[in-house]
């Protein structure tokens, strides 16, 4: 089952995000915090959308975490997909195909024409399982990133 999250799963999506970036060997940088994420997806303004896939159980088995972007070439919004992620215990049994989906679904049904994400280049699994399912790599394309303290001096303050 897939559900809109609410505020009570805000300690489980936050559980489950520091999970991923261990995952992607990165957990150093989760520096987000429960309070970080309540107010992104619920506070005056949201800044992202989350879904929760369950388990028969009414479990938390996975979550997907999303923003709206916008195509110049296309002239409509798309999701994009920040974070998606099933526990392990619980991978193979379509949770993450069904956050994706609904993805879709929600893409369609709002006249979005894209749903985009990144996925680690020696994540393989990930990989394979995006395929399988259509998903076109967009090889010409590098994502860069400003952080820190380039972001910082970027931006004047340093």
């Amino acid at each position: 089952m897939i559900r809109t999250a609410t505020p009570a799963d805000v300690p489980v999506i936050h559980a489950m995000v520091r999970e991923l970036a261990e995952y992607e060997k990165a957990l150093h940088e989760a520096r987000a915090t429960e309070a970080q994420l309540h107010e992104a997806l619920f506070g005056d303004r949201p800044a992202a959308y989350a879904h929760i896939a369950e388990t028969d159980d009414g479990e938390p088995a996975g979550f997907a975490l999303w923003f709206l972007n916008f195509s110049t070439w296309r002239g409509v919004h798309g999701i994009y997909l920040e974070d998606l992620y099933v526990r392990p215990d619980r991978r193979g049994g379509g949770h993450g195909k069904a956050l994706l989906a609904e993805l879709a679904r929600i893409c369609v049904e709002r006249g979005y024409e894209r749903l985009e994400w990144s996925v680690l280049d020696w994540n393989e699994p990930s990989i394979a399982f995006y395929r399988a399912l259509g998903a076109l790599p967009q090889d010409e394309w590098t994502v860069f990133r400003l952080t820190d303290e380039a972001l910082v001096r970027l931006g004047g303050a340093g």
